[in-house]
This record gives C-alpha cells, structure tokens and sequence, in this order.
C-alpha cells in the first residue's frame, strides 16, 4: 500500500506528550505516514521543560530534503522552530522543496502567556513562514501579537482572525482555549470568504498536554488524506475532543492527551 505521507517540522518533547510525538501519533491515527524534521530537543515532562537543545539551521533543511526527495509529501506542519535561522531556513526549505498544504503552528506563546522566542523570530515567522500557510492556527495570545491587538471577545477574536489573514495564510484559525467562560474551546476561522464559529463538547480535565500539536497535526493528516482546508479543520477538533476524553493521568503534573484510544476501545467512535 502507498498511503498519504505528511512531515512535522518541530521539536522533540522526551516526556512524549507533544511535539513530534503527539504528531507521529495523530498522523498514525488517521492512516498517513509520518516524516519529520526535528528542529530541536527538550528535556520535558509533565511538570515542565528543563533543558532545549537547537539543532543547526541546516541539519532542519537536510532532514526535510532527505524526506521530500526520496519520500514525497502531501501535507507538513510546523511547531516549535525556536530561531530565527531555523524559521529561515524551514520557510527557505518549504518554498524550494514546493512543499504543499502547509498547516503552521505559531508557537510562540504558551497557553498561559509566556513569550517562548525572541523578536527577531517572531519577525521572521511573520514574514517568511506565515504568509506560506495553508491553515495558520495561533492560540489567543499568538494571536494578539500577529493582530496587534488585546482579545477578549468572539468579536475580538473574529477581528484578529481578519487583520492576521492580510500576513498572507491561507485560513487563519484563531483558538479559543485560552479564553475565558463560555468561549473556551470556541474556535475562530478566517479564509478570506467567512466567518465560522467551530465549537466542541469542552472536555473538562486537567491533562491537556500536547492539544495544539495535536491539533495542528491532524488538520496537516487530513489535508494529506485529501479533505479541504475547513473540512479538515473540524475533523481536527473532532480528534482532538475525543483524545482529551482519553487523556492520560501520568506524572505528577499535566498529563498529555491520549492518541491510543482505539486499541484501548476498539469500538470507540469520534466524537
């Protein structure tokens, strides 16, 4: 068999709740061979990170030549570049290589609001990287920064999703799990035509290690496998509704989502 082929571009999560382990396990799920290009490597558990490691910009760039050339690829997603040069050069890599239906995970600021790059990466994901996105998908306060603006409403967020499309993406996804009340989980997309609320059953648990990974990984699976942009969006939060219903309660701080649902429960359904 030949299935569809999709590459994470990120980094490497050791205690495996997110990262290119969340990645590799939600391409999994949904039947697509997965390929990656590590960007670097952290020393992380449930508690926290303790320790990253880059690797050389052009180490990134080899590992996605190696991939497309021989390998092929029908989607990619981004997440942790860490650098400037790294953002440079997988921006470089993804235009050379011509690789198609780019899903970007801006990570450049955590749920809780900690900046995790520097200015001068943030400018190069702005203006190399961003515009070549097929589905961009910043959290709330990503979303801020690209914006320029504070968000605390849907309208907020309706707005930053107009003003972050003009960087040039495709589809812009701006999250909602880190808004407050009634707008958790509510999720807002921006394709240049309209407006629409995605929203899903708000899994309450603590262990929610690796959702943005997760879900920009299965948006990236599901492009591979063929399905439009919106399309593939909501199957994406279907997926990742259904993991955290399945989250694992290990360590002794926040537990990742649970990508082996379906070998626990062979007749669990999605959603």
């Amino acid at each position: 068999m030949t299935p569809p082929i999709a590459l994470t571009i990120a980094g490497s999560d050791s205690g495996g709740g997110a990262g290119i382990q969340a990645d590799l396990r939600t391409f999994a799920f949904h039947k697509v061979h997965g390929t990656s290009a590590i960007t670097c490597i952290t020393a992380q558990n449930t508690l926290g990170v303790t320790r990253v490691d880059a690797l050389p910009p052009e180490s990134v760039g080899a590992q996605m030549e190696a991939v497309v050339s021989d390998i092929g690829v029908q989607a990619a997603k981004t997440g942790m570049l860490l650098n400037q040069g790294i953002i440079a050069i997988a921006a470089q890599s993804i235009q050379t290589l011509q690789i198609p239906n780019l899903v970007v995970d801006p990570v450049m600021v955590s749920r809780t609001g900690a900046q995790l790059i520097d200015d001068a990466a943030i400018s190069t994901l702005r203006t190399a990287l961003i515009p070549l996105a097929t589905v961009l998908t910043p959290n709330r306060y990503e979303a801020q920064i690209l914006a320029s603006m504070e968000i605390h409403t849907l309208e907020d967020m309706q707005l930053a999703a107009q003003k972050i499309h003009r960087l040039g993406a495709k589809a812009v996804l701006v999250k909602g799990g880190g808004m407050a009340g009634n707008l958790r989980g509510v999720d807002v997309w921006w394709d240049g035509q309209a407006i629409e609320i995605l929203e899903t059953e708000v899994v309450e648990t603590t262990n929610t290690h690796g959702t943005g990974c997760t879900l920009s990984a299965a948006i990236a699976a599901n492009l591979a496998i063929g399905h439009n942009a919106l399309t593939a969006t909501r199957l994406a939060k279907v997926y990742v509704t259904t993991t955290l219903h399945y989250a694992l309660a290990i360590g002794k701080g926040q537990g990742p989502v649970g990508h082996f649902f379906p070998l626990l429960q062979p007749n669990v359904l999605l959603g």
